[in-house]
């Protein structure tokens, strides 16, 4: 009796299963150029390929989910190629602009902010990547991290910025204290929004529609100006929010507490009424 043939199992597109990598590699691919044109002085599309980097980098994750081809291989890439693109680049962008004149060991502080991205990609990978609520990130992103210095150049050549003129002797401890503060808030615990969700049906949907084309204005009208600012409004969104937090549960502590004590003498003399 004749057999008949199996049906061979029906390929994957390849183009579908290769795209996701592709823009991990178009990110990657950003970050040299970043640092290339940071060395030879043009620091203000060194920073905007950051930008790019990111956009590939977010692109990458949205074709991955929607084409269901996620693989831990494309996960390891991701997290490689993110150490390069928003740790390396933007810590040499830094280092060309401001750190290479000022100090035998002004670089330290690159390398601070460099390895605090590495960290923070190695415990996402091993532990975040599961255990992080939905909707929020445990710990700054390093992109926004990234894209926050990177950015720097283009916001300090703003008129706003110009407008300032005392400011500008402080400009390098300024950096210094942002570098610090970005390196601490990738490795805390404290939760950063992820992208926020688009639609109609919910209040929390127009809200993110809302948000998101405020964000669109900006990156339209005032992409230097823009940039920057958001970077640094983010990064205080997530401590100050923690910081409400950790302040409302110490005040509802004492209360709580005086609640279980009434309890337990209540608990108390009941038992001595009943007690023969």
């Amino acid at each position: 009796m004749n057999q008949p043939e199996a049906t061979p199992a029906r390929p994957r597109f390849r183009a579908i299963v290769v795209l996701p990598s592709a823009f991990t590699l178009g990110n990657l691919f950003f970050g040299i150029w970043a640092m290339v044109r940071a060395s030879q002085g043009n620091f203000r599309w060194a920073g905007w390929f950051i930008v790019f980097a990111g956009v590939a980098d977010m692109l990458d994750g949205r074709m991955a989910r929607l084409s269901r081809t996620g693989t831990r291989f494309g996960a390891e890439l991701d997290s490689l190629v993110d150490v390069i693109s928003f740790g390396v680049a933007p810590a040499m962008i830094m280092y060309f602009l401001e750190f290479a004149e000022a100090g035998k060991f002004a670089w330290t502080l690159c390398f601070i902010y460099v390895a605090a991205v590495a960290v923070r990609l190695a415990r996402y990978n091993i532990t975040a990547a599961g255990s992080d609520k939905p909707g929020w990130f445990t710990g700054l992103p390093s992109p926004a991290a990234g894209m926050t210095l990177a950015t720097y150049f283009a916001f300090s050549q703003t008129q706003w910025y110009q407008r300032f003129p005392e400011y500008l002797d402080l400009q390098r401890q300024g950096l210094i204290f942002l570098m610090l503060a970005l390196s601490a808030m990738m490795l805390s615990t404290i939760k950063y929004p992820r992208s926020p969700r688009i639609g109609f049906r919910s209040l929390s949907g127009i809200l993110g529609t809302l948000i998101t084309i405020g964000i669109l204005v900006g990156v339209i009208f005032a992409p230097s100006t823009f940039f920057f600012l958001f970077g640094i409004g983010y990064l205080l969104f997530g401590v100050v929010r923690s910081a409400v937090i950790a302040l409302s549960e110490r005040a509802e502590d004492p209360v709580e507490a005086q609640t279980l004590q009434v309890r337990n003498n209540h608990d108390h003399d009941h038992t001595k009424d009943v007690a023969p």
